[in-house]
């Protein structure tokens, strides 16, 4: 019976998890998603269509799709939704002037039928660079806790230095625990 249960268990912590890794351009989609991968800073150019990475933290696999984020592709990320876990969304903490744009692809996707059981985890993105808004200012902005029917949390990060993205992956391991 032990052994049985143990393989039970075994399956379903071994659960592929589909992620979505959207943002607009130029805000750190696809170094986030090789800083998981590799754990390392790689040279990276404007990503036309999608990246797919498979990630493993504490026996969660997560599939990570890192959808390109120019006003020209960004009517086509619905495309990727189709059974979406979880969805991250990177914010450029220094771009004030985009971050209504970041606030409106936000609630399209939440009201998108087939995100309606997504979580979503918010990477406040560069916040080495001088002048840049803390996770707080972004969360108010993004009126975060209007946000009742989906877990949400938001990180501030670097994705150059890697600093605060194990904060967001352990909150995604959590989350799958309890899907």
């Amino acid at each position: 019976m032990g052994l049985i249960f143990s393989k039970l268990w075994s399956f379903f912590c071994n659960q592929e998890h589909k992620v979505i890794i959207v943002g607009l351009d130029n805000a750190g989609k696809t170094t986030i998603l090789y800083q998981f991968l590799m754990n390392e800073v790689v040279h990276t150019s404007p990503t036309i269509g999608s990246n797919v990475e498979e990630i493993v933290v504490k026996k969660s696999h997560f599939l990570m799709w890192d959808i390109g984020g120019q006003e020209s592709l960004r009517s086509s990320w619905n495309t990727y939704y189709s059974n979406t876990e979880f969805i991250i969304l990177v914010v450029d903490s220094t771009d004030r002037e985009r971050l209504a744009i970041s606030k409106e692809e936000l609630y399209r996707m939440l009201a998108h039928e087939d995100l309606r059981k997504a979580a979503v985890l918010i990477f406040a993105n560069k916040q080495d660079m001088k002048g840049c808004m803390s996770a707080a200012e972004i969360s108010k902005y993004l009126t975060l806790s209007s946000i009742k029917d989906h877990p949400w949390h938001i990180q501030s990060c670097c994705a150059l230095t890697g600093e605060g993205l194990c904060q967001g992956l352990e909150w995604m391991t959590s989350s799958a625990g309890l899907r």
